[in-house]
């Protein structure tokens, strides 16, 4: 058992790179902006918050140019 939680990510890891507080009121300021409420989610990692971000600021950036 311990070898299958080191090798897919153990709950420590998991939960000391949950994303950050200010990650979480980005991006969902973002994907209500965005009309795509389903890319928050309350147990994103900071890698994928980041991720979704990043992917909301250029959707948004993209459709402000029209």
């Amino acid at each position: 058992m311990r070898a299958a939680a080191v090798k897919y990510g153990g709950v420590r890891e998991r939960v000391s790179s949950q994303m950050s507080r200010a990650q979480a009121l980005r991006l969902k300021n973002l994907a209500e902006e965005a009309y795509q409420p389903e890319q928050y989610a309350n147990d994103l990692t900071l890698d994928e918050a980041a991720r979704h971000i990043d992917a909301l600021k250029a959707e948004i950036e993209l459709a402000d140019q029209f």
